[in-house]
């Protein structure tokens, strides 16, 4: 394997405010609290558009047509090569719902699921799956739950391992008459860069919590990459020992952030042709 520590950009390294000199930080290294969970979705959105920083009482009364949508992101706890943290999917859909809820007076975030369907990566140490029948079920319980506070929900998935079960989810869904959008990048909108801890992937982790990072432990996967049809078959512990689907050479937080730029326009116009956004639109998707 191509170890790639060379060639994966980072932001720079932060300043001290006391002094202006560049503190030292390491790969590996415990990260700040901006590069948790919490930290990445209130970089995105404030916490009075976070459903789990609400009392009931601010959520009680409007009629059904005027309650909020509510972004609920799907992702997973899976191995993500050397260098990815195992909730990276996770961190990426809350990121991207966040986002759109700070484009969209309208919506809400729900606490992410960061626990999807995940057997292909069954062997690796911090991999936690499911499966594709609770998934299912998971989800479709979490939507009929919400039904006396949305009135409509986008499912943010982060995980392709959760298209199975979060499409029968959704179908069920609307034929019992509730309102569900699921979203997930489409491959205009997904870049080019692997399949799984690859360069897109590795670039949205820099941009979105680059303490979580470990740059010096990046390496390519197998080349060329294996196909579906042989992961399904064989796992990816079998074609690929370190984890990785794609190469990350050449990852940055710049190309971290236009490329979660480009994903969260798609999400909020996604969103936007199926539920029009009240006149109080806080702006438009920039470039």
């Amino acid at each position: 394997m191509r170890a790639v520590r060379r060639e994966i950009r980072g932001p720079a390294a932060p300043r001290s405010e006391s002094t202006g000199r560049t503190r030292a930080t390491r790969a590996g290294s415990p990260a700040g609290p901006a590069d948790g969970l919490d930290g990445v979705m209130d970089a995105e959105a404030d916490g009075e558009r976070r459903l789990d920083r609400l009392t009931w009482p601010e959520l009680a009364g409007p009629a059904r047509e005027a309650l909020p949508l509510v972004a609920l992101p799907l992702g997973s706890t899976e191995q993500h090569g050397p260098h990815l943290p195992a909730g990276t999917d996770t961190i990426v859909a809350a990121a991207l719902a966040a986002a759109l809820a700070a484009h969209r007076p309208d919506v809400l975030v729900a606490p992410a699921l960061a626990y999807g369907a995940s057997g292909e990566h069954a062997g690796f140490p911090a991999t936690m799956s499911l499966g594709t029948a609770v998934l299912e079920l998971a989800v479709v319980e979490l939507v009929r739950s919400l039904d006396a506070t949305a009135r409509g929900i986008v499912l943010v998935n982060g995980h392709g391992g959760n298209a199975v079960a979060v499409g029968r989810a959704a179908r069920l869904l609307a034929a019992e008459g509730r309102r569900v959008l699921v979203w997930a990048p489409r491959p205009s909108t997904a870049g080019r860069g692997g399949q799984h801890a690859g360069r897109d992937e590795t670039s949205l982790m820099l941009h979105l919590a680059p303490g979580l990072v470990r740059s010096g432990a990046a390496a390519a996967g197998p080349s060329p990459p294996p196909t579906v049809a042989e992961l399904v078959r064989h796992g990816v512990r079998a074609l690929s020992p370190n984890g990785v689907l794609g190469d990350p050479a050449g990852a940055s937080a710049a190309e971290g952030e236009r490329l979660f730029t480009d994903l969260r326009n798609d999400l909020v116009a996604a969103v936007a042709a199926r539920d029009p956004a009240p006149t109080a639109y806080e702006g438009e998707p920039d470039g």
